[in-house]
Order: C-alpha cells, then structure tokens, then sequence
C-alpha cells in the first residue's frame, strides 16, 4: 500500500493525524507538479475536515487555498460572526461568501448594510446584493 492508498484509509477511519501527515509530507502549493498541488488541495480539505481551524486560519495568512477553504469552512459551520471578522480585517473572500449566504437566506437587506460598513466600494460584492453573483 502506497502513501496515497494509506491516506484515504485513514481519511475513512477519521484519523486525521494520520491522514493528514501523509498527505502534507506530499503537498506543495506553488508546485509545477500538478500532484504535488492536488495534494496540498487534499491538504487543506483534510484540516477543515479535522476542525483545526486555527492551522487554517494561520496558513490562511499566506495561502489562497488555505483562506478559501477556511471561509467555506466557516460557512459550513454556521460562523457568520467569524466570517464578518475576516471580511472586516480585509479578507474579500469572506465578504463575498458572508454576502452569499445572506443572501440565500433571504436577508439581503442586512447583506447590504455589511456590504456597505465593510466594502462600500466593492463592486463585486455589490454584484452579489443584487442577485447578480449568487443566483
């Protein structure tokens, strides 16, 4: 059994650590190899899957892959509050994902004052408010 093989093994069974472990010792995000970038998509899916937000969060700091599976994370776990805070500390992906969820859930108007106390000239997350981005 190969690395790979032994991962998604442990994947199934839940054990993170382990899962984890294999996976990131083959991962790379800039790499030219294209399995070495699956792997670090793996990578960062398998720490939201494990709920280490905080190693998320921190990677989050430098990688694009890493922030955006943190604020779907943050989404799938209902942390609205959590989401407005990166949004507020700049992070434009989680104004957009805090506006579409808003705005699925039917409170558009309370989408626009976020879009307009965070991004009042954004124009993308405008976009979103008015039905343009998320339908």
């Amino acid at each position: 059994m190969d690395w790979s093989e032994r991962a998604r093994a442990a994947e199934e069974l839940q054990d993170w650590d382990e899962a984890i472990a294999l996976v990131s010792a083959h991962a790379e995000c800039f790499s030219d190899d294209p399995d070495m970038h699956d792997n670090h998509l793996w990578h960062m899916d398998l720490l939201a899957r494990a709920k280490r937000i905080s190693e998320l969060t921190e990677r989050a700091l430098t990688d694009n892959h890493a922030r955006r599976r943190l604020n779907r994370s943050l989404r799938e776990r209902g942390m609205e509050a959590a989401l407005c805070d990166r949004a507020e500390d700049g992070d434009r992906g989680a104004l957009y994902v805090l506006v579409r969820l808003m705005c699925e859930t039917g409170r558009v108007q309370e989408a626009q004052k976020v879009v307009s106390d965070i991004g009042p000239e954004d124009q993308y997350a405008r976009q979103i408010v008015a039905g343009d981005g998320w339908t």
